[in-house]
């Protein structure tokens, strides 16, 4: 009887031992390993291509500074000046596309590198025009731009001081003979318009100097013609 109870005790005692042990242990996931993506690698001239540049840039007549190896804000407006015809953005960088372009040697190192897509300038697509629906105001307005603008007549200087001269002969003016379309002017013109069966407007259009014989200047015999209907 003993022996059962000993035998019983000693399962009893290892199921217990076997328990605490399962729910001491916790099993913990590994830790998850983040790796960090790679920087692209950064494209840079050396000093030596920079001076390269420099002359290059001197030969053409970009850049007017000295020779010196450094990027400065000088050599950056040069490249400027050079990438905007060339094809290339406008970075004032010397990038790889800007090297090739330019003719200068890579190294090693910078031959791998790849040509970034952003450093050449992008094409403008030419934009189609939007419809514009036509209004009675529109339609008003684009007939009116068919239309030819009327040529204003203008009398030169010389032509003034001539009439201006005919009108004092004429006791029409009594003023000098400035070549100024002045107000004393005008009213000797309105004078001689209304004594000659002309519209009194007191300038010198084009039917009051044939009037008062004064020869026209060849560009206004031209506006006349072509101011002038053909049958």
């Amino acid at each position: 009887m003993k022996k059962i109870a000993l035998a019983f005790l000693s399962v009893f005692v290892f199921a217990l031992g076997a328990s605490a042990q399962q729910t001491g242990t916790a099993t913990t996931p590994p830790a998850a390993t983040t790796e960090k993506p790679k920087k692209a690698p950064i494209f840079r001239a050396n000093k030596d291509q920079i001076k390269e540049v420099q002359t290059k840039l001197t030969a053409a007549k970009l850049y007017t500074g000295e020779v010196t190896g450094k990027l400065d804000d000088a050599t950056r407006t040069s490249i400027k000046s050079w990438q905007a015809p060339n094809g290339l953005k406008q970075t004032g960088t010397l990038n790889r596309a800007t090297l090739e372009k330019m003719g200068v040697v890579l190294t090693d190192k910078q031959k791998l590198i790849p040509v970034s897509e952003n450093s050449y300038a992008k094409a403008e697509t030419a934009k189609e025009p939007k419809a514009v629906k036509m209004t009675a105001s529109t339609a008003k307005s684009e007939s009116a731009e068919a239309k030819p603008k009327k040529t204003i007549f203008r009398a030169t200087k010389d032509q003034i001081i001539e009439a201006q001269e005919k009108l004092t002969a004429a006791k029409l003016y009594s003023g000098e003979a400035t070549g100024k379309l002045d107000d004393a002017t005008r009213e000797g013109l309105k004078k001689f318009q209304e004594a000659n069966g002309l519209k009194v407007t007191g300038t010198l259009n084009q039917v009051t100097l044939e009037k008062l014989a004064i020869e026209l200047t060849d560009m206004q015999k031209g506006n006349a013609a072509a101011a002038t209907p053909s049958n």
